[in-house]
């Protein structure tokens, strides 16, 4: 599977119009859901698709679209959905002041305009709602807090929002919702959808707490292996969560799809079976029988060097791992794969959304069943670095321009954080700024006004409003997943297909 995308624009700016064009198409989308798509993200006048570029191209899918589009009409069939909210405290006071209205107006003006769902993302449930009423329009804050109370209720701009988790955040909060907007354990765990209209409907009472986290370890099969000292954020994962970013759920996943379908390959297993993504500090495993199991990758090893090989494991056995010297990252694989629970479609964690969690001292792994009789492989693994630099090439992205592009591909950059969600790079500058939030696609490199790049990967939010002016090309998100602190990075243009566009409709 190869990753393409598309940029689906239906207009310009923040509108109804535009807006009844977006949410048109993307129930015409869901309704349609060809084998080639895997994902689609509305935002304020754009749907972005993304597809299987071994099975479509980017003009067969905006070929599709423009004939989906006059099929989906124009019917307004969205829900009203009312959302208590308790008023007061955190910034409406502030707001009160900065607008010159008393702190009843605010509440009045905010709790009496109906709002439309634009999009869902950010973390999952989190629903980008416009239009706040001129008199209310404040820029975000100048310095965003590092926590925001879980269901606050917020303004920025000609925007408002519901903070479903606790998260950082730059929007002024004027109280907080009575309803939880994203609870995995409904029926339904989102609240609200694009294109719902919401009406804010002041009331008292106590803001329910955040969901527990909901677990997705099995506890059926055969016993295969214990984990006795947990290492460094230890998952399990599979293939990756498809077809639910209009949600705000990541794509989740390996990090390193490549050397995680190796893992599994070398035991013939299927290509989604989940399998366990080791992180710098590798774990301590415990074997409860025989197993067969295979390691992939460029993080924890048996030998501190990168490796791909099966091998076996006898009941008591503990498998001891170095840390890796080349990377971040390694795959652990079990004959048949692990037992896992799934939610909406797989068994990756969603951290941010309280999907899974990572492996505690105690947990037990289940094989999915019997295993049949293997015999150890290897397998070689492609060069991670060169010169002692990852290089990463580069498409352009929806904000590319020259002076962006160049800064890119001539710059000198360092990995100064790296984790799931993305990686942030330090160096030389390039240009960037603030868009209006539209869709992130995996792999994209996002600019903030402060001029660092940060590449955005598995685990990123799906909206965002930050320039990108530039996108990893598909086959070397296995690399970024890899970078860890330190690490040299190095940009060149890519050549051939072209896997990103924009097209009107």
């Amino acid at each position: 599977m190869k990753l393409g995308g598309v940029f689906l624009i239906l207009g310009e700016g923040i509108s109804p119009d535009v807006g009844q064009r977006v949410w048109s198409l993307a129930r015409a989308i869901e309704a349609s859901q060809p084998g080639w798509l895997l994902d689609w993200i509305p935002s304020y006048n754009r749907v972005f698709i993304e597809f299987d570029a071994n099975k479509a191209s980017c003009r067969s899918v905006v070929r599709w679209a423009r004939e989906l589009l006059p099929a989906a009409g124009n019917t307004d069939a969205a829900r009203l959905v009312e959302v208590p909210v308790a008023y007061g405290g955190y910034d409406l006071p502030d707001v009160a002041a900065r607008t010159g209205l008393s702190e009843d107006e605010v509440i009045k003006l905010h709790s009496g305009t109906e709002y439309r769902v634009y999009a869902v993302g950010f973390t999952p449930g989190f629903p980008f709602m416009a239009e706040l009423p001129p008199q209310l329009r404040l820029p975000r804050r100048e310095v965003p807090r590092v926590k925001i109370p879980h269901l606050s209720v917020g303004i920025a701009g000609v925007q408002t929002g519901i903070y479903p988790q606790a998260t950082p955040g730059g929007w002024h909060l004027l109280g907080r919702a009575l309803e939880r907007i994203y609870d995995p354990y409904r029926e339904e765990p989102f609240l609200l959808a694009p294109g719902d209209r919401v009406r804010m409907v002041p009331a008292s009472g106590e803001v329910p707490q955040p969901p527990q986290t909901l677990e997705l370890l099995a506890e059926d099969g055969r016993p295969a292996l214990k984990i006795v000292e947990p290492g460094l954020l230890t998952l399990l994962v599979d293939g990756g969560r498809f077809r639910q970013g209009r949600y705000g759920m990541a794509r989740s996943g390996p990090m390193d799809a490549y050397s995680y379908r190796l893992a599994n390959a070398l035991l013939g297993n299927p290509s989604g079976a989940p399998a366990l993504e080791l992180n710098l500090a590798p774990p301590l495993i415990e074997a409860l029988s025989d197993v067969t199991v295979a390691l992939a990758g460029y993080g924890p090893s048996t030998s501190g060097h990168p490796e791909a090989r099966s091998f076996r494991l006898k009941k008591g056995e503990l498998l001891r791992l170095l840390p890796g010297q080349a990377g971040s990252r390694s795959y652990l694989a079990v004959a048949v794969g692990f037992a896992a629970k799934k939610f909406l479609g797989s068994a990756s964690p969603d951290l941010k959304g309280g999907i899974g969690r990572p492996l505690a001292a105690g947990d037990v792994l289940t094989a999915a069943g019997s295993e049949r009789r293997l015999f150890a492989r290897q397998w070689w693994l492609p060069q991670l670095g060169v010169r002692k630099k990852v290089r990463l090439r580069l498409i352009p992205g929806l904000q590319a321009n020259e002076e962006a592009w160049q800064s890119l591909l001539r710059g000198d950059f360092v990995v100064e954080k790296a984790d799931r969600m993305g990686v942030r790079l330090g160096g030389s500058s390039v240009p960037g700024g603030e868009v209006t939030s539209e869709a992130i696609p995996v792999g994209a490199v996002q600019v903030p006004s402060g001029g660092r790049p940060m590449l955005l990967l598995s685990d990123r939010g799906t909206v965002g409003g930050y320039a990108k002016p530039a996108v990893i090309h598909p086959d070397d998100l296995w690399k970024a997943g890899q970078l860890r602190e330190g690490s040299r990075v190095e940009f060149v243009a890519a050549e051939g297909e072209r896997l990103l566009c924009q097209a009107e409709v």
